[in-house]
């Protein structure tokens, strides 16, 4: 759904979240057109499918709902992941990926498991921007 509103602008509240897709978009950001292709991962994968998809990333949105702490216990795992699948000797700190962590479903407070406050700490933890958005 967050690919989704990106695209379009619109919130589609119907579709497959495992359902794996493949997006194309070009968007004018700081008056330079960039063409987007964004996978949409369906959160089902097993460690070398993952792998395979960090290795194929420029950039990383690791997106978890605040009301399932499952989700947010795997987002670790994955910054780190997607750290150790694109160091490189030749790369410096500043060539990595970017990586952002997202809280999505913030408007779902009655049912929220995971707080603002949680969010913040693993992203200082890290060192990674964190957003909480619905």
């Amino acid at each position: 759904a967050l690919t989704v509103r990106f695209i379009t602008r619109r919130f589609i509240g119907d579709y497959d979240p495992t359902l794996e897709m493949i997006y194309r978009h070009v968007a004018v950001i700081d008056g330079e057109m960039v063409h987007f292709e964004i996978l949409d991962t369906a959160g089902q994968e097993d460690s070398l499918q993952i792998e395979e998809k960090i290795k194929w990333g420029d950039g990383f949105a690791v997106v978890y709902s605040v009301t399932d702490r499952c989700s947010f216990d795997e987002v670790m795992r994955l910054c780190f992941l997607i750290n150790h699948l694109h160091a490189s000797p030749k790369r410096s700190a500043a060539e990595q990926p970017p990586v952002v962590i997202v809280g999505n479903k913030k408007d779902l407070q009655f049912d929220r498991m995971v707080s603002t406050e949680d969010g913040e700490n693993l992203s200082k933890a890290l060192k990674i921007p964190f957003y909480e958005i619905s």
